[in-house]
């Protein structure tokens, strides 16, 4: 007989979903969260600042229009090149890498002095906020259970919008006192200290380094985790999941993949068409109504903060219902408030009822678009997926302010230009149906729940 020791084998799925750890889960989440709040604060500063930029460089309103989608044509690339690379090299390290990155380069807005100036930093800013969505939600998915996984990634995805919304605050509270600047100063200040917090603290997902065969990087964090495992030399770590050492993108069109990543692409396109069109020329054009600039603030603020309630009802509404009758219903809505909201420009109350009706479901929708991409790919492709569904989305963020600025240059009315932001959503509402139909004959567990 052999004198070597036999394995111990311990399987990672069942570790996590068997060890009760709310500490280290709720520094995850916490971590994670932080992150994305900071990623949707410095993403819509822009949109917040725009009016007082107008006033000082005594420029055109249209003139942003490029800064708008310089930033999202950054985060654009960001989000695809990135996504990838962590599929490779790690959440982690991207993550923290990013957030650095993105601290530094929000810092050094305040100094530029032109539009070309500001076109190209914010354009090199959005290549950092890039990839914080897709890897954030990826790794939070990878430390859950697959019962708890949607309403975690929702959770934590739903920083992005509420420190959307909490940019609206802080701007309205700093720019009268301090200037627009101020608000980029906070905006990279608060990443900087993060991104310190996040080298000691950030775990790395561990499903990921068991299949890239890193396993003693693997039980060193598992060691964390649970600190009563029994490993030693001779542990051996496994998952479920087969390696997967194909090229990613070409991968998330495999194994009867295609159809939906092709419906995920048209759905986050159509929705951040809207979307960012909302964020970043609300304000601006209810200035132009005749609010107040504070006024104006708040009522992008409250876009933003029907998201955040949005993104935390719909999770709990996802687990239940399922994602296709919960987006349908979603995007219907949406429809109906976006094309709403220049008829009741002129009335305050109905105003904000319909702008949180459309941010609920516009802004909100979007983190479950999300979470579905996060829980139909599989580990080696999860960050990858996210990305790619964000990414092609984001060229319809980068066409939305286009277009918007182009249609109040042509002095469309308001009910004219949210008439026609409504159809995107429409869209977004019918591609749901066609989404229904792709999954209907189940290729993989994962597709067939997702109605």
């Amino acid at each position: 007989m052999s004198d070597q020791p036999a394995a111990n084998v311990i399987e990672v799925e069942r570790v996590l979903a068997e060890t009760h750890r709310p500490i280290f889960q709720a520094m995850l989440l916490a971590l994670c969260g932080l992150c994305l709040l900071i990623d949707g604060f410095d993403a819509q500063a822009m949109g917040y600042v725009a009016p007082s930029v107008i006033a000082e460089w005594h420029v055109a309103k249209t003139a942003l229009g490029p800064v708008f989608s310089a930033s999202l044509f950054g985060m654009l690339l960001g989000a695809l090149g990135l996504s990838v690379l962590a599929d490779h090299i790690g959440r982690r390290p991207v993550l923290i890498g990013a957030t650095f990155f993105f601290s530094l380069s929000m810092l050094a807005t305040p100094f530029v002095a032109t539009i070309p100036a500001l076109i190209t930093l914010r354009f090199i800013t959005g290549l950092g906020l890039g990839c914080i969505m897709p890897n954030a939600m990826a790794l939070v998915g990878e430390f859950s259970t697959p019962a708890h996984r949607v309403k975690r990634m929702m959770l934590v995805s739903c920083g992005f919008t509420l420190g959307a919304a909490l940019g609206g605050f802080v701007s309205a509270a700093l720019i009268p006192a301090y200037g627009w600047r101020a608000v980029f100063w906070v905006g990279g200040a608060v990443p900087l200290l993060l991104g310190f917090a996040m080298l000691t603290r950030l775990p790395e997902s561990l499903q990921f380094l068991v299949l890239k065969g890193r396993s003693a990087r693997a039980a060193s964090w598992l060691a964390k985790f649970d600190p009563a495992l029994p490993i030693n030399a001779n542990t051996r770590l496994v998952v479920s999941e087969k390696r997967n050492d194909g090229a990613p993108v070409a991968e998330l069109f495999r194994a009867g993949r295609g159809p939906v990543t092709l419906i995920l692409w048209a759905i986050s396109f159509m929705n951040l068409i809207v979307l960012y069109f909302l964020s970043n020329w609300l304000p601006t054009v209810m200035r132009e109504a005749g609010y107040t600039p504070g006024t104006a603030v708040i009522v992008g603020t409250v876009l933003q903060t029907g998201g955040v309630i949005g993104t935390l009802l719909l999770g709990w509404f996802i687990e239940r219902m399922g994602f296709v009758r919960v987006l349908f219903a979603c995007f219907a809505v949406a429809t109906v408030a976006v094309g709403t909201i220049g008829a009741v420009a002129h009335l305050l109350p109905w105003l904000l009822v319909v702008v949180f009706a459309g941010g609920f479901c516009v802004v909100g929708g979007q983190p479950a678009v999300n979470a579905l991409a996060g829980h139909f790919y599989p580990t080696a492709l999860r960050s990858t997926g996210i990305g790619w569904s964000l990414g092609i989305g984001r060229i319809g963020s980068v066409i939305g302010p286009l277009v918007g600025g182009q249609l109040i240059a042509l002095n469309w009315s308001n009910a004219a230009l949210f008439h026609a932001a409504a159809v995107p959503v429409l869209c977004s509402a019918l591609l749901v149906v066609v989404l229904a139909g792709a999954t209907r004959q189940p290729r993989r567990a994962s597709e067939a729940e997702l109605a």
